[in-house]
């Protein structure tokens, strides 16, 4: 089993620091706050202008030992927040580096509101798929549209660059590095080969260095807020 999971919180920009707090009072050693905005869960609805939110994406390394209590703290601090109010889910980690310290575990481990609800609710009850994709900056939702049409529902995007290679080109001596998009999604685990799919296809990702997309399983996934 893993030692660590690598807890993910999205909640609407400026209650960040509400779920760190609770996560931290229950034996979580501190977390990440990224901002991003949220994509709509249906293309009708990004026509519309609709379903976009500035967020926060909280990451935060939780041992094991305190996985279960740190996330019914989060869920409880959240439990007075209108429904759907965010979404927490978690992945092992293999492997850690921390202040020096290097640690390997040893084992390896749709357009309307009603089916966007039915897809909350398979991924609550079913196994999941964390997609993220990494692209040049304006193709976010380019990718986020492709990926509905092959049954995603909403993602999250954050703001961020590439890294420099010595033969990148230079201005006034520094590094001119292209800025980027990292789209992140939850989707049901039978639904993960067509969206990779129809990602694939897409013209922004046909060029070598245009952008990457990877996978990995979701140990768990809770809706956060009201029940009802």
């Amino acid at each position: 089993m893993n030692s660590f999971k690598l807890f993910f919180s999205i909640v609407p920009h400026g209650k960040g620091e509400k779920i760190t707090r609770a996560a931290m009072e229950s034996g979580c050693q501190g977390g990440t706050v990224l901002m991003g905005r949220s994509l709509a869960r249906t293309n009708l609805a990004a026509i519309l202008g609709l379903g976009e939110n500035s967020k926060d994406i909280i990451m935060m390394l939780v041992e094991n030992s305190v996985c279960e209590s740190v996330k019914k703290a989060i869920e409880k601090a959240a439990s007075r927040e209108r429904r759907r109010f965010g979404e927490l889910f978690s992945i092992g980690m293999d492997s850690l580096l921390k202040g020096g310290s290097f640690t390997e575990n040893s084992a390896v481990l749709t357009e309307d509101a009603e089916n966007a609800g039915n897809m909350e609710e398979g991924l609550m009850t079913g196994k999941n798929e964390m997609i993220t994709v990494i692209v040049n900056k304006g193709y976010a939702d380019d990718v986020m549209a492709a990926a509905r049409r092959a049954g995603a529902g909403g993602g999250t995007v954050i703001n961020a660059r590439g890294t420099a290679k010595e033969t990148d080109e230079r201005f006034f001596g520094m590094h001119i590095v292209a800025e980027k998009e990292m789209l992140i999604m939850v989707v049901p685990a039978e639904k993960k080969d067509g969206v990779i799919s129809a990602i694939r296809e897409l013209k922004c990702l046909k060029e070598p260095g245009m952008g990457i997309a990877y996978s990995g399983q979701v140990e768990d996934f809770a809706l956060l807020g009201k029940a009802k």
